[in-house]
């Protein structure tokens, strides 16, 4: 099982939301840097950032930080948050970023992310509100249910897709998995969970029930999971 620390970015610094709002963030490290290597100290081999001020704009707001990331660690880099044209990928990927999460775009244009998966790494992140698809740094909900979107991706060359149950994002409450596999099922796609998770257990039970990976937010940054211990019980 993928176990991928996460950093979300807010003007320069890491950061962790409530549900995703942007009135709950907490600065937990000014430098993300710093961050970054303590999770590679740790046997990271991935990390998941987050442009949060991006998400919320449509455009990247904090590429210093990650480009920062990039260029003084070993860390595989996924980047989501306002990337929504072709010219913004291949920015990140040239910084050296190794795959690019797209969000809202891929909900407004789900053939736009197609062809783009076609050329480049790409994730889809599908982020929901009761079944329903969240985009804009989750300040909108749309009409179509997130397992109805991911079976848009079904026979595409999209690399996974990261899951997020908004309600359970940021409480520490545990993983909802049966979203997850729902998604899994409906794509047919490598599926990483995020939102919730809330410590070795949930580990447990992720594992028990096959999917393929999470990622790892607040449990780390609150203290509640010792993320060297996890990657050594159940990291690939």
């Amino acid at each position: 099982m993928q176990i991928i620390p996460a950093i979300d970015l807010k003007e320069g610094c890491a950061v962790r939301l409530t549900q995703g709002k942007m009135e709950s963030a907490k600065i937990y490290y000014k430098n993300p840097l710093e961050v970054a290597k303590i999770f590679e100290d740790m046997g990271a081999q991935y990390l998941h950032i987050v442009d949060l001020d991006g998400a919320f704009c449509g455009k990247p707001q904090n590429k210093e930080a990650i480009q920062n990331i990039v260029q003084n660690s070993t860390l595989k880099i996924e980047v989501g948050g306002g990337i929504r044209t072709e010219e913004i990928i291949k920015e990140y990927l040239n910084l050296g970023v190794n795959r690019v999460i797209l969000g809202s775009i891929a909900l407004q244009n789900p053939s736009f992310a197609r062809q783009m998966a076609q050329k480049y790494p790409i994730v889809i992140g599908i982020d929901a509100k009761e079944g329903k698809v969240a985009i804009e740094g989750w300040d909108r909900v749309g009409r179509i249910l997130a397992s109805q979107f991911a079976e848009k991706f079904r026979d595409s060359a999209i690399e996974a897709i990261i899951c997020t149950d908004i309600s359970n994002d940021g409480m520490l409450g545990g993983i909802n998995i049966g979203f997850t596999q729902e998604i899994a099922q409906s794509s047919g796609k490598l599926t990483l969970a995020s939102g919730g998770l809330s410590g070795l257990e949930d580990l447990e039970r992720l594992q028990d029930c096959g999917i393929d990976g999470v990622i790892v937010g607040k449990a780390f940054y609150e203290g509640k999971l010792n993320l060297k211990e996890a990657f050594k019980k159940f990291g690939e």
